[in-house]
């Protein structure tokens, strides 16, 4: 057997994953969460209680497995606490550079397996009635150039792969949405959501289920033909005959990929304004690489973030740029939307890792039997957190799907230019 150390994660807290304060702070209800004082054994072994571990752990507990989730901080506050929670089902990377780099069919495939994994999550929302502000919404992809032909590129291609949206020229666009770009495509089909009431939500359906929570820090592995032996911090040990990694952005030493990088986003809220909304409060996106998004609230909030950085990633570099962020982004809301009140209520600044070609790690760990991978990463992590949870719920329940290929740890993606 390899014992295999987590090392890398040992000195990052939750705090290293975001600062400032977003606004789903404003609600601090949690999950009753044990300190572990016993060694266990369990069908499956989630680490790791976000938004991704909760949703996987439901998953798994829906399945009749007997769950056990294991966090050592409180649930949803590193990562989930945040995210802007833009569902978007369209991908980092446009269709037509997924082709590029990997063909049409696999580019297709990753882009409707999105499609459905936000139809899903919505679906599920509403199946356990979980009140987390889910909204459906339309998304609006924005020309960042003087020219709309990249994106009447891109709405072609959709349209071949049989996805849903229209394009939008400069006339269309401002007489439909006020917006004055060269261009955009519309599309249906995606949600914004409150994301710490969706992660809590998720979590207590799987507890409901009978999913068991505990505070605990997995330390080592030790991957066995039958079985995983999880070390915890503390000297007690879970057994487990599958164990899913849902760490978010502390990724272990166990998992290693050449495709992800590690990156910051800053991101500002403004004071409620619903009567300055745009059309339809559409999540709003740009076609650039360090694109601007925004999105709105129930109580008609804005949210608008981007200024994404490689470099500036130690926390507290980080975090010190968030007044500079923060009013460059207010800059950027009234150039793209000159009625809105700028007013800052919320500012904060978050961990945010990132693919090259834009798609989630997915699937087996490579030499780790029975340990299993949910990482969600990129513009869609939500959207990638649902799509882990089925994906992997199938794998255990021994079905099989060509997306662990498209999505392994171990691929070797594009370049990221």
């Amino acid at each position: 057997m390899v014992v295999i150390s987590v090392l890398d994660s040992d000195d990052i807290e939750q705090a290293d994953l975001r600062g400032g304060r977003s606004p789903w702070f404003t609600r601090s209800d949690q999950p009753f969460r044990p300190a572990l004082r016993e060694s266990l054994k369990c069908d499956a072994l989630v680490v790791g209680a976000g938004i991704t571990g909760s949703l996987v752990a439901e998953r798994l507990a829906r399945q009749g497995l007997d769950v056990v989730i294991v966090d050592r901080e409180w649930p949803g506050r590193g990562s989930t606490a945040a995210s802007t929670s833009m569902l978007l089902w369209e991908i980092d990377r446009p269709l037509t550079q997924l082709t590029e780099a990997y063909g049409f069919e696999h580019a297709a495939r990753a882009y409707h397996a999105s499609l459905e994994a936000v139809a899903g999550l919505k679906s599920l929302v509403l199946q356990l009635g979980i009140a987390c502000d889910m909204r459906d919404k339309d998304s609006l992809y924005l020309a960042a150039g003087n020219t709309g032909a990249e994106l009447m590129e891109e709405h072609q291609l959709r349209q071949r792969a049989g996805l849903p949206g229209d394009f939008l020229d400069h006339v269309r666009l401002l007489e439909t949405f006020g917006i004055t770009r060269a261009g955009a495509i519309v599309s249906p089909g995606a949600a914004d959501a409150d994301p710490m009431q969706l992660a809590r939500g998720i979590l207590r359906a799987a507890i409901s289920r009978g999913a068991r929570l505990f505070e605990a820090e997995a330390t080592q592995f030790e991957p066995a033909a039958r079985a995983v032996s999880v070390g915890l911090q503390g000297g007690y040990e879970i057994e487990a005959r599958s164990v899913v990694l849902a760490t978010g952005y502390v990724m272990p030493d166990i998992v290693r990929s050449t495709v992800q990088t590690v990156s910051s986003s800053w991101a500002i809220a403004t004071p409620p304004q619903p009567r300055n909304v745009w059309k339809d409060a559409a999540l709003i996106w740009e076609n650039s690489k360090d694109y601007l998004y925004a999105r709105t609230t129930r109580a008609g909030r804005i949210i608008i973030g981007g200024e994404d950085s490689e470099s500036d990633i130690e926390p507290a570099a980080r975090d010190r740029l968030i007044p500079e962020k923060s009013a460059i982004l207010a800059r950027k809301l009234a150039a793209l939307w000159p009625i809105a009140n700028t007013e800052i209520e919320f500012c904060w600044a978050g961990a945010f890792d990132t693919t090259s070609d834009g798609l989630p790690l997915i699937g087996p760990v490579p030499g780790a039997k029975g340990v299993h991978a949910a990482y969600g990463y990129g513009g869609n992590g939500i959207t990638f957190s649902y799509l882990a949870a089925q994906m992997i719920g199938d794998l255990i329940a021994g079905k099989s799907s060509l997306l662990l290929r498209d999505f392994a740890l171990d691929r070797d993606g594009p370049s990221a230019d």
